[in-house]
């Protein structure tokens, strides 16, 4: 493995009334953080949207990868439009195939007892090991079937050629340790940097058919809902991502870049035709170090508050922005780390010299986001080539 390097990204971002991850209740998820309660978004839903922008960014599918239950499905319809099987024959030759890997079975016939997460390219090859005698195997009986596949490099398909979202997110499989890959990013839950409340929207439809003159809703209901200035952060272990990707360093930069501009953009969506709460981040700021990531929430663990019954000054994002800037700048100077590398992208008013200046010390000079990340990159590169 090479050199530890962990890539921090620090996001603050602002949402308007909205529901964007909800729990079991339907009301949106929060957490106790700094004695008060706070609006919060669970790692999965964002890695999860993450993960999805990852397509609109224009990646091929079969260079990413797909989590299901169904995989012997999937494996069935690539036997089906690769060899001249029925669709009986192909779904015994799949499920021999990955019989192999010991994956337990789900309770829904077909299925995997858990979610699998692996790439459209590791699919492919395990199709292609049987493609070209699929109907000798398929003539066997379930014995010699099993028999003759058993030592087919299924396995070796699965554990090599990761695609990149497998590389950053990684792959549990509790009971078979050589399908296990270990994640590349951590994400953190994103919490508001402020006390919230949750408040409830109740809402009437109007049944469109009504006779004329009569009145009442055709349907009633509530949508618990908050706002709130999020703080989010999420880590690379690039030593740990070009790993997972055989060694590429190229492709690990590739699978970088992809990270931080899908994080960045993307939004869960729960509720949005309700709420239409997509935004953009007020604040992105990148941080490269050599010795362990530095998650900065405990600059919001005094919550920003307005208890004097005023705004707080120039607002929440504003004053956020400042406690992260602070918060970067004294753990430098405390602990004596200096990054490799930092950087800054930021929609705040550059006329509060105050706010700008406590930035630009603690991550440099603002820049555009796409220069931000074509920044990265390039340093990342002249570090590797110097390793």
């Amino acid at each position: 493995m090479t050199q530890r390097r962990y890539i921090d990204v620090h996001i603050l971002q602002t949402v308007p009334p909205a529901n964007l991850n909800r729990d079991d209740q339907g009301n949106p998820k929060e957490a106790y953080f700094g004695g008060v309660r706070r609006s919060r978004v669970s790692s999965q839903a964002w890695k999860r949207a993450t993960r999805l922008a990852f397509a609109e960014r224009g990646i091929d599918e079969l260079d990413l990868g797909t989590r299901t239950k169904k995989i012997a499905a999937e494996l069935t319809n690539l036997l089906l439009d690769r060899t001249a099987l029925e669709e009986e024959a192909a779904a015994r030759l799949a499920g021999a195939l990955l019989g192999t890997l010991e994956i337990k079975a789900g309770k829904k016939a077909g299925d995997t007892a858990y979610l699998l997460f692996y790439g459209h390219r590791q699919l492919e090859e395990v199709a292609k090991l049987v493609a070209d005698r699929a109907e000798e195997l398929a003539a066997l009986d379930d014995a010699e079937l099993a028999a003759a596949v058993k030592d087919l490099p299924v396995k070796d398909a699965f554990g090599t050629g990761h695609p990149v979202d497998v590389a950053l997110f990684g792959r549990m499989v509790a009971d078979i340790a050589t399908l296990k890959v270990d994640a590349a990013t951590q994400v953190a839950h994103a919490v508001s940097t402020h006390a919230t409340e949750l408040e409830f929207d109740y809402y009437t439809a109007v049944d469109d058919q009504n006779p004329e003159g009569e009145t009442g809703a055709g349907m009633i209901g509530t949508i618990g809902f908050n706002s709130a200035t999020l703080y989010r952060f999420a880590t690379i272990g690039l030593h740990q991502l070009q790993d997972n990707l055989g060694g590429d360093h190229e492709t690990a930069l590739q699978a970088v870049e992809l990270f931080v501009s899908s994080f960045a953009r993307s939004m869960p969506s729960g509720y949005t035709n309700s709420f239409a709460h997509r935004t953009l981040p007020h604040l992105v700021a990148v941080v490269v170090r050599d010795d362990q990531p530095v998650n900065l929430v405990s600059a919001f663990e005094n919550p920003v508050t307005t208890g004097n019954g005023s705004r707080a000054a120039g607002g929440i994002a504003t004053t956020s922005a400042r406690r992260l800037a602070r918060e970067q700048t004294t753990a430098t100077s405390t602990w004596g780390d200096t990054p490799a590398f930092t950087g800054l992208c930021c929609t705040l008013d550059a006329d509060d010299e105050t706010t700008t200046s406590a930035l630009t010390d603690a991550f440099g000079q603002p820049r555009s986001f796409p220069q931000l990340v074509a920044d990265l990159r390039t340093h990342l590169a002249e570090r590797g080539e110097n390793n």
